[in-house]
């Protein structure tokens, strides 16, 4: 069975980085061959894939090699290049019922930036994501923490080694486990009632705590 050809010309009139490439969209449709330039922006082949299908663009991903094509990273419009006889798969997500609002693309349940996040830590980000393939679950432990706690935690890796070294391996983990402890206590407001009753003005109790006292009451009164 011939493919459907389709030519598409270049407005700058350059055609020597002209390239042909196989395009299947997923489904019933014939695959096709497309005259693209060797270097296009991902965004600008979407559009002409899009028009020449009579499909809408908002709903296209675009597949090579593999690997899903993105519009933009670090908000910079990226290209992509192709040889030629390069094969590119399209799918077309469905569109939501009418009347629900429904968003199924898989970006929006990964773990995203926030927009005033500064240049660096998008561009590490980026790094971590798309070249290291990190989880979605240790980029959020990454970027959630301050740079203060991620001093701590390279002084305490600088650290260990030196308290190995003089047989302090023990303490050392003993004292770390100390300070996460009084750390995390926190401060308690005025009024605030502790957990445990020697803080407690008077040795004031919580509300339903049940210790000795509470036992012999209860079975004095029956309660058992």
């Amino acid at each position: 069975m011939e493919m459907e050809e389709i030519v598409e010309e270049e407005t700058s009139g350059k055609h020597e980085n002209m390239v042909e490439i196989t395009v299947k969209t997923i489904g019933p449709a014939r695959p096709s061959r497309l005259h693209v330039p060797s270097s296009i922006k991902v965004l600008d082949l979407r559009k002409l894939i899009a028009r020449k299908n009579h499909l809408p663009v908002e709903n296209l991903k675009l597949i090579l090699q593999g690997m899903v094509l993105h519009d933009h990273e670090d908000e910079d419009d990226v290209y992509v290049r192709f040889n030629d006889g390069d094969y590119l798969i399209v799918a077309v997500k469905p569109k939501a019922p009418v009347g629900l609002d429904i968003d199924d693309d898989d970006e929006d349940l990964k773990f995203q930036l926030p927009q005033s996040t500064s240049q660096w830590k998008k561009k590490l980000y980026s790094f971590l994501c798309n070249r290291m393939k990190l989880p979605d679950i240790v980029l959020m432990a990454i970027f959630s923490l301050g740079l203060k706690t991620w001093a701590l935690i390279i002084l305490w890796f600088t650290l260990a080694p030196i308290a190995h070294k003089l047989d302090l391996g023990p303490l050392y983990i003993l004292g770390t486990g100390f300070c996460l402890i009084f750390l995390n206590l926190g401060r308690r407001q005025p009024g605030d009632v502790s957990a445990y009753s020697i803080f407690n003005e008077d040795f004031r109790e919580l509300p339903g705590t049940l210790n000795a006292d509470a036992i012999d009451r209860d079975i004095r009164t029956g309660q058992f």
